[in-house]
């Protein structure tokens, strides 16, 4: 009997030492390397050991499964077995066995990840690069949990990584994009010349005071929008006092087909200084997809308040998304940057001056533009107190027509002046300047040159700065007299000829009747 128990006690501590040993054997101090390419900068990411075990194979498996140093096994277990996949799961064996075969896009892999972020203990590493590749190095061969650390995203315009689970050996891992981009444009219409399907959406623009300036925001889904289960996404937009949003005007477009419901447009209790913003509240109830392009069209009067020239008339916006696809709620948000787009607006100044250049009294005129349908529209006036200088404000590029409809007494009534304004402006800019702005005279409406009338001399390069166009319009004073070379000259010269020779009859006659 004593015999027995001596071998008894001699299986059990070869038991214990075999147990021993495969412990051991199952956490070996093997040295990984995680490796996270991700194009942004600045991210900490944090490695948890969710399983323990040993890497075999080709591809690589794990065996001899339990639970890792970085979650709490026994909680984690039973949150798991409130889902029917893991229902008659005991170990955590149990539970790798129902992950595996699945990738890191599977939403059984996704599930699981949200779980596991709640039962988190042990760090295992952190990255300590600040630009890709992130590196972390971990000890022990296992399955390993790995996120962006809590509240390190904080850049506008980056996004946090979703969750990624990686069987260790050494592995690399691209991070997917979850940034928005987004951009703003102007549409860039010439009344004289351009029609109206004609569309060139640019960073400026130019119009006439009065004129409905079209915009558009665009916003592009990144590549891994799948992965939220809810989506927030904000349109901002602000405008300068020179413009006057028209909210009626809004349409909203997902890659290019108008949906009239999922978003609304809010003007009021707004606490960022924008004009309006367009909200989804959630933009899964859409039929957004990865990389889908959101689009807001909308207009905006320019109104008697623009400024003229540089600066011009800004209008700014910038985009608010969820940025975090492991937050159910979709509540941390990511801001792409300020995107700015200006419409510029000009004015002519004429003065009416005599021929010595002194300032003239009692001229009236109408300035009017030549639209593309082939009519002319009349364009508001301001005249000093003298009745000297007329001032045509907020206009657009395009082609002109000055017409005199009263005459200082005494002189004569100009014909017609015709001249076109050209503007020059930075079309793709951060911040868009105006470069030049000219006017030069031109031809009738019919394209014949002009028979008579007042030369219009406008300055070469015109204030681009103010947005000024002058010039000086002079009145010849008495009646007209014919030009050399013209019917006028000729009658002299008939009635000279006339003249001389009825002179050389008279003496021929006078002659004769001597003699006689």
């Amino acid at each position: 009997m004593k015999k027995m128990k001596k071998i008894v006690s001699v299986l059990l501590a070869m038991v214990m030492v075999f147990a021993m040993t495969t412990t051991a054997f199952a956490a070996k101090d093997t040295t990984h390397t995680i490796t996270i390419t991700n194009e942004t900068k600045n991210h900490t990411y944090e490695a948890y050991q969710v399983f323990v075990g040993n890497i075999t194979g080709n591809p690589a498996k794990l065996t001899d499964l339990d639970w890792g140093s970085g979650v709490n096994g026994e909680e984690l277990l039973k949150e798991l077995k409130s889902n029917e996949a893991y229902r008659d799961c005991v170990s955590a064996k149990d539970v790798a066995g129902v992950l595996e075969g699945f990738d890191d896009n599977s939403k059984e892999l996704d599930y699981f990840a949200k779980i596991v972020v709640k039962h988190l203990t042990e760090i295992k590493a952190t990255s300590t690069e600040t630009e890709s590749p992130y590196s972390i190095q971990v000890t022990g061969d296992g399955y390993y949990f790995i996120k962006d650390k809590d509240n390190s995203v904080t850049a506008a315009g980056d996004s946090y990584t979703k969750f990624m689970l990686r069987v260790v050996k050494d592995v690399e891992v691209a991070a997917k994009d979850g940034t928005v981009i987004s951009e703003k444009k102007v549409d860039d219409k010439n009344d004289s010349n351009t029609s109206e399907d004609e569309v060139e959406w640019q960073d400026s623009a130019d119009y006439d005071i009065g004129d409905d300036v079209p915009f558009q925001l665009k916003a592009t889904l990144p590549p891994n929008y799948s992965n939220y289960s809810t989506y927030k996404l904000t349109f901002h937009d602000k405008e300068s006092k020179g413009l006057t949003f028209d909210e009626d005007s809004v349409k909203v477009y997902i890659d290019g087909q108008e949906i009239s419901s999922g978003f609304r447009v809010v003007t009021s209790g707004l606490t960022d200084d924008c004009t309006f913003e367009v909200h989804f509240d959630n933009l899964k109830e859409t039929a957004a997809k990865n990389n889908s392009v959101i689009t807001v069209e909308y207009t905006s009067k320019l109104n008697a308040l623009a400024d003229l020239g540089m600066p011009g008339n800004s209008n700014t916006m910038h985009v608010t998304y969820s940025n975090n696809p492991n937050d159910e709620q979709g509540g941390e948000e990511g801001k792409t940057p300020d995107d700015t787009v200006i419409v510029f607006t000009y004015e002519t100044i004429i003065n009416k001056v005599d021929n010595d250049g002194n300032a003239l009294t009692g001229a009236e005129f109408i300035l009017e533009k030549k639209m593309a349908n082939g009519t002319w529209e009349e364009i508001a006036v301001v005249k000093n107190d003298a009745g000297t200088i007329f001032t045509f404000t907020g206009l657009d590029d395009g082609l002109y027509r000055l017409t005199e409809t009263t005459t200082p007494a005494g002189y004569n009534t100009i014909d017609p002046i015709y001249f076109e304004i050209t503007a020059e402006h930075e079309v793709s800019s951060d911040n868009p300047a105006l470069t030049r702005l000219s006017a030069t005279q031109k031809k009738d409406d019919s394209g014949a040159a002009l028979d008579t009338g007042v030369v219009a001399t406008f300055a070469a390069t015109c204030t681009s700065e103010d947005g000024t166009i002058e010039s000086n319009i002079v009145n010849q004073s008495g009646a007209t007299l014919p030009e050399t070379g013209g019917m006028g000259t000729t009658l002299f010269y008939i009635i000279g000829s006339i003249l001389v020779l009825g002179a050389v009859v008279v003496m021929i006659t006078r002659k004769r009747m001597s003699t006689k």
